[in-house]
């Protein structure tokens, strides 16, 4: 089978490496990948917003299956072009993939259907915006209405903080159109948890939960990033509120999008918080998730591209999704300065044992060398029986791989472990 896997980054470096796995797989081709993704794919240098080029190279090259993973491609309808031409995919049409491409949808789908969220209000009108946050609660959480590269949103401690947000994203045009409408809602409290489910809009079957660590500097501190390490299970993620998310959340979703017209079909990421008042959704994605999928798919014990094509052909509930025993972690290397500034293009080694284990994200190939080209450099994963042995493999293997300019936090998975071994 010929494979086109649309991305770019750590996240699209996990998928082929599953997607691997599978023996049909003859070759796999990442659109546009990058110099670590192209040891295990075919990079081809067409941007992963590039519809039209992306369509033409899966038709001139006979693709059999396509796996579009970031957001910004599937929320301007990638899937549906190539579904257009006749090419099988993997992952929601633009009508679905709305869910994430605006919070204000989600967040009115999720009142419109009872699903547990934060209490929100909706602006379009920066002066009554600012009004507003005049006698609103603090903290509070202002967000922009569409996509913003997963930093789109701002948790203000003061009344100012949220203003200065607001003028940012409105005013500013600090994201472009996807400030021009403001979300602007109730400051939630407990233990975020990352929950990936495939579903084919007739069910919904979710795969091992994580923990993500968002903040650049140890104990989470600094500025908000991409993700600089997860880990997996989520030791807040009991059996129970397993089962009460399925039920008031994860299946009330699906039946949502279904009565709207949208039926959700791919990977639908559910971004949790366990409040004092039970689970509540904070976010949705409408894909995979970066960098939880670095942790997700190394346990998911089922092949990958058999369940993608159950999702596709609308066959999930006949198809096991099945996880492995034991814990993942995965430690995000980033150059210095990120996610604000940083210098790049020095020289990157991997020893050549662990290059399985690497998930390459901001890296290039000058010269036939890997050279860093991005914040987030590679991801660098460990499973193991427990989460300690899978902490302790991670940081090993971080400790063997090279390049100038590192930074890492030290306290991945502290938070899991604290929990686990209390």
């Amino acid at each position: 089978m010929k494979l086109l896997v649309v991305g770019s980054g750590g996240r699209e470096h996990a998928i082929i490496k599953k997607l691997k796995e599978n023996r049909d797989v003859d070759v796999i081709f990442a659109l546009p990948g990058n110099g670590g993704i192209a040891q295990d794919a075919v990079c081809v240098p067409i941007g992963a917003t590039d519809i039209a080029g992306i369509t033409a190279f899966a038709k001139e090259n006979a693709v059999d299956y396509a796996v579009v993973a970031p957001d910004d491609p599937l929320v301007l309808g990638c899937v549906d072009a190539l579904e257009k031409e006749g090419i099988p995919c993997f992952g929601p049409r633009a009508n679905a993939a709305i869910i994430e491409g605006s919070k204000v949808f989600s967040k009115n789908l999720m009142k419109k259907y009872g699903i547990p969220t934060a209490r929100y209000e909706v602006f379009d009108d920066m002066g009554k915006a600012l009004a507003y946050l005049e006698t609103a609660p603090v903290p509070t959480v202002v967000k922009a209405d569409g996509l913003a590269l997963g930093k789109g949103v701002v948790i203000a401690q003061t009344r100012q903080e949220a203003k200065d947000a607001v003028l940012s994203m409105m005013r500013d045009k600090k994201f472009g159109k996807s400030g021009d409408r403001v979300v602007i809602e109730e400051f939630l409290t407990g233990p975020e948890v990352s929950v990936l489910a495939f579903t084919d809009g007739k069910c919904v079957k979710p795969m091992v939960s994580s923990m993500d660590h968002k903040r650049a500097k140890d104990g989470d501190q600094g500025l908000n990033t991409g993700g600089m390490g997860t880990v997996a299970p989520n030791p807040y993620y009991t059996e129970k509120i397993a089962q009460q998310c399925m039920e008031e959340i994860f299946l009330p979703t699906m039946r949502a999008m279904n009565e709207e017209g949208r039926t959700f079909c791919g990977c639908l990421y559910f971004g949790l918080m366990i409040t004092p008042d039970g689970p509540k959704v904070i976010e949705y994605n409408c894909r995979f998730g970066d960098p939880e999928t670095q942790v997700v798919l190394p346990l998911l014990e089922s092949d990958l591209l058999t369940v993608m094509q159950a999702v596709t052909n609308g066959t999930l509930e006949d198809c096991d999704v099945t996880v492995k025993k034991g814990c993942a972690a995965c430690i995000i290397m980033a150059s210095e300065g990120y996610p604000a500034s940083y210098e790049k293009g020095y020289e990157i080694t991997i020893p050549e044992d662990l290059q399985d284990s690497v998930y390459v994200a901001g890296a290039a190939l000058k010269d036939g060398k890997l050279v860093t080209s991005g914040g987030r450099v590679l991801g660098v994963t460990a499973a193991a029986d427990t989460l300690r042995e899978a902490v302790d493999a991670a940081y090993a293997k971080v400790d063997r791989i090279r390049f100038d300019n590192a930074y890492w936090r030290r306290d991945i998975g502290a938070r899991a472990l604290a929990v686990k071994e209390d």
